[in-house]
């Protein structure tokens, strides 16, 4: 059945008045506005920004347009459960995110150091947010009105709905919904959800009956009446060989002879789903399980990975103590007549003016960029985009981008006429997906584009080219820039849409992510071979030199990832060498909850193949502070204060061929002395590419929870002089 479309509702309480020009934060402004009380309180970890990037804002917004009368608590102080009382008690339920980075990524480095900022709190201010603020938040939410429903979202919740590995602990930790002991989940893009939670709640309903709706999960003591089970071990079994049923499989029609003839044709069979999505469940191993066991810790991963269609995928059902984790399949996407009523609520686009002149550096970065979709088909393993926003790219139309752009040179303060981005989670995506609906409603690929891209996939860029001429003929808007990561793999299937992006779109540097060099370290990223990007690169020079432009290539790439060794490692730097690249600021991987490389780190095997107890594919994982420090020198091999731990390294690994001055060689001798005062180009180095695009460093410019929340690399390569 398709859903009601999120703006088919009629509200409970009429709108008399129209918007508000920012959503009240105090009793006061609730004055103002003539309110007595709230309907629903959004209590976040981030500054509260009126903009379409800011998770709270487009809740806020969406919920307020349905006649809902929506409080903002932002970044209260969490010592006490005082300021969780400033706008009185709601009179629906508290809505709790930890803001559009998971805390622990926001408040700690790969290494595990607490960092000092942060980039959405005015002044850069660090330490405005608890450790898993979504913990802490919903305990004062209850400390100050016991009876108010819960509802948790926003990517912290969403990526840690099930039993989970945490980093930071090195455990596993039980759903987040049950340590918070909220009433309900929201996981990924979650406007539909919570629009049916807020009516029912206003018509009357409990929460206990809201059971069955898409993109939740709930805590229950059995599994509604007249579903059937299936154990997770009749999918994968751990240990026994099961080879998943291909949806593409071609049959031949020769029943004599088993081995058709060259030219015969091949007709492509569509396989229907082998199970009934709406009336059976999977049931992964309880988390009392999974915390002693890594390999079926990678077996649950696994199977949570396969049920991630939201037209086919099942129920999930974990076991937590006595209670029951129920969490129903992901969301159906978000139509393009949706996606522009989203994008077009009233937002202020400035941060709220209690923050006075206060920079906000996240705000800063995004304020004249536009988000054109929603979700990623890349599947990159050390990513969970697509585990929080799907895999089916969500689209606005072309006149709700271009809306915006006039938003932009209207509201925006200051405006010089550049739109710094027009993007998401990767630039290049926006109206590409699979051509055959049947297809696209049964696959449980993990990745249209890897091994290599599947053949029902769109990949034609005219849409996004049309976009782009559009864009720069706005009145008012001098430059449009691309800053969202280009999926060069894609672009090389188009060379017009390259040109184009080159000629008119590219500030000087243009950054995309080979991650690494290595086949089995690329395999196991889900990433494509340095092929693709030669070919790439090959086009990029081609057209910049035809425009007349100096443009350079920024690659990113990642240190440590869970299967590369440090032999792996010794062949990306020397790669960067001969390629007369330096990388600034690089970091380690960065293991976020749900995301298949996190699971490869904790199980220290490969879940993206069948998951056995016996002759599994075990991989080395750098752990140790030593060896992690070792991979993240390698992308540096030009600083001297790396050269005595990679000399050692070398040694050990019986590579001294590559200390020494000769051209092949990696880093100096010891008696050499350092090169100091080298020139250096200087250029626009963005923020490191996450996840979060998950955002696990934080892409300040996409902090809505848009943003890559799993893939953490180093900051821009730049190329030496």
């Amino acid at each position: 059945m398709t859903p009601t479309a999120i703006y088919d509702y009629t509200p409970y309480w009429a709108a008399c008045f129209g918007p508000a020009p920012f959503l009240p934060t105090t009793r006061e402004e609730m004055d103002i506005l003539g309110w007595d009380s709230c309907d629903i309180i959004i209590v976040t970890g981030d500054a509260y920004v009126d903009h379409p990037s800011f998770g709270m804002a487009v809740i806020g917004r969406a919920l307020e347009a349905q006649g809902f009368r929506v409080g903002i608590i932002a970044q209260p102080n969490w010592h006490s459960k005082d300021d969780f009382m400033a706008l009185g008690e709601p009179n629906l339920f508290f809505g709790v995110t930890a803001g559009n980075m998971d805390s622990m990524i926001n408040r700690y480095t790969a290494d595990r150091k607490l960092r000092h900022d942060d980039a959405y709190t005015p002044n850069n201010e660090g330490g405005k947010r608890p450790d898993r603020a979504v913990l802490v938040y919903s305990q004062r939410c209850r400390e100050a009105y016991k009876q108010t429903p819960i509802v948790l979202g926003g990517i912290e919740a969403s990526l840690r709905r099930l039993a989970h590995y945490d980093y930071w602990s090195d455990k596993v930790r039980r759903s987040v919904l049950c340590d918070a002991k909220a009433d309900i989940l929201l996981f990924g893009n979650a406007e539909r959800a919570l629009i049916e939670v807020a009516h029912r709640l206003s018509r009357g309903e409990a929460l206990a009956d809201m059971t069955r709706i898409a993109g939740t999960a709930v805590m229950m003591k059995h599994p509604p009446e007249g579903m059937a089970e299936v154990d997770s071990t009749r999918i994968d079994k751990p240990g026994k060989a099961m080879v998943m049923p291909n949806p593409y499989a071609t049959e031949t029609q020769c029943e004599t002879n088993k081995k058709a003839e060259p030219d015969a044709a091949k007709p492509i069979t569509i396989r229907p789903s082998r199970h009934d999505a709406k009336n059976t469940y999977v049931r992964l191993p309880s988390f009392e399980k999974l915390k002693n066991d890594r390999i079926l810790y990678a077996h649950a991963s696994r199977v949570m990975h396969l049920e991630a269609n939201p037209y086919s995928a099942r129920a999930l059902a974990q076991q937590h103590g006595d209670q029951l984790l129920w969490i129903n399949p992901p969301p159906v996407p978000l139509t393009t007549e949706e996606m522009d009523y989203v994008f077009g609520l009233p937002y202020a686009r400035v941060p709220h003016p209690k923050y006075g002149k206060a920079k906000i550096p996240a705000y800063d970065m995004i304020k004249t960029s536009v988000n054109i979709m929603r979700g990623c088909f890349g599947g990159c393993s050390f990513c969970s985009i697509t585990e929080h926003e799907g895999r089916i790219i969500q689209n606005r139309s072309q006149a709700s981008i271009i809306e915006e752009l006039n938003d932009i040179r209207d509201k925006v303060p200051g405006f010089t006429g550049t739109i710094s981005d027009l993007g998401g989670p990767t630039a290049n995506m926006y109206r590409l997906g699979c051509s055959d609906p049947k297809a696209e409603r049964n696959c449980r690929r993990p990745s249209c584009v890897f091994p290599k891209i599947c053949d029902k996939l769109n990949t034609d860029h005219r849409h996004t080219i049309d976009l782009y001429r559009k864009a720069r003929q706005v009145e008012g808007i001098k430059k449009v820039l691309i800053a969202s990561g280009v999926r060069y793999d894609l672009a090389i299937e188009s060379p017009e849409y390259v040109k184009e992006l080159v000629t008119h779109h590219v500030g000087g540097y243009l950054k995309i992510a080979p991650e690494h060099t290595e086949k089995n370290t690329l395999d196991l990223m889900m990433k494509p071979g340095m092929g693709a990007y030669e070919r790439f690169k090959a086009l990029f020079e081609k057209y910049s030199k035809e425009a007349g432009k100096k443009q350079y290539l920024i690659p990113y790439f990642i240190a440590a990832h869970p299967g590369c060794t440090d032999e792996d490692m010794v062949h990306l730097a020397c790669w960067l060498k001969e390629n007369d690249f330096e990388c600034d600021q690089v970091q380690n991987f960065y293991p976020s909850p749900m995301c298949n490389a996190t699971a490869m780190y904790h199980s220290e095997t490969n879940p993206l193949k069948r998951v056995k107890y016996k002759k599994r594919e075990d991989l080395t994982v750098a752990k140790g502070e030593r060896q992690r420090r070792l991979h993240k020198a390698l992308l540096r091999y030009h600083d001297p204060a790396n050269w005595p731990l990679i000399r050692d390294a070398l040694v050990r690994m019986g590579k001294s061929h590559l200390i020494g001055n000769g051209p092949k060689c990696l880093i100096p001798k010891e008696d050499a002395p350092a090169k100091v005062g080298r020139q250096r180009r200087s250029g626009r180095h963005g923020t490191q590419r996450f996840a979060t695009k998950h955002p696990n460093q934080p892409d300040i410019r996409r902090p809505s929870g848009k943003n890559r929340a799993s893939a953490t690399t180093n900051k821009p390569s730049r190329k030496r002089k």
